[in-house]
């Protein structure tokens, strides 16, 4: 066992592990984070999607003692309790059918959006190919995006009505 020292949404914090404990793991069973979620466990389906420095991670097959830097979960898109536009978007467009994949698809809409704050659909279905989704609301997250993209670039939390891909 090793002292590890992780910043998580914007707070310091130490925890005990063996060096070779998924991040994922820790997230969820130390820190108690419910975003990130165990889906395949091989770092293909995207649910334990974490950001580490801004850039989308699988924490399931990350080690924790390979993190350097800031960690962003999906409760610390919207640290002041409101919500990110992605996550109101999320809620306008109805996108969720399970759940359980969208940790993984907003997280890693956030890091396109950083990129590339206008995506066409095939720059958003690009980047989102590695997110995969058994209720099939794809759509719904493309929709999502652009909701949350002409949200962000009005500097609105909350995206105009009517707004397709």
């Amino acid at each position: 066992m090793s002292k590890i020292d992780l910043k998580v949404n914007g707070r310091s914090l130490s925890v005990e592990s063996e060096p070779a404990t998924p991040l994922l793991y820790i997230l969820r069973n130390e820190v108690g984070l419910e975003g990130p979620k165990f889906g395949c466990g091989l770092g293909q389906c995207g649910a334990c999607t974490v950001l580490i420095n801004g850039a989308a991670v699988r924490s399931c097959i990350t080690p924790v003692s390979a993190v350097k830097g800031e960690i962003t979960t999906l409760e610390g898109l919207a640290p002041q309790g409101k919500l990110h536009p992605l996550q109101q978007a999320w809620i306008d467009e109805q996108v969720p059918q399970c759940g359980f994949c969208q940790n993984g698809q907003i997280l890693n809409a956030k890091v396109l959006l950083d990129k590339t704050p206008h995506p066409t659909n095939a720059q958003i279905r690009q980047a989102m190919n590695d997110t995969l989704c058994r209720c099939m609301s794809y759509y719904r997250v493309q929709t999502a995006i652009k909701r949350a993209s002409k949200a962000m670039a009005a500097g609105s939390p909350v995206a105009e009505e009517g707004v397709v891909a």
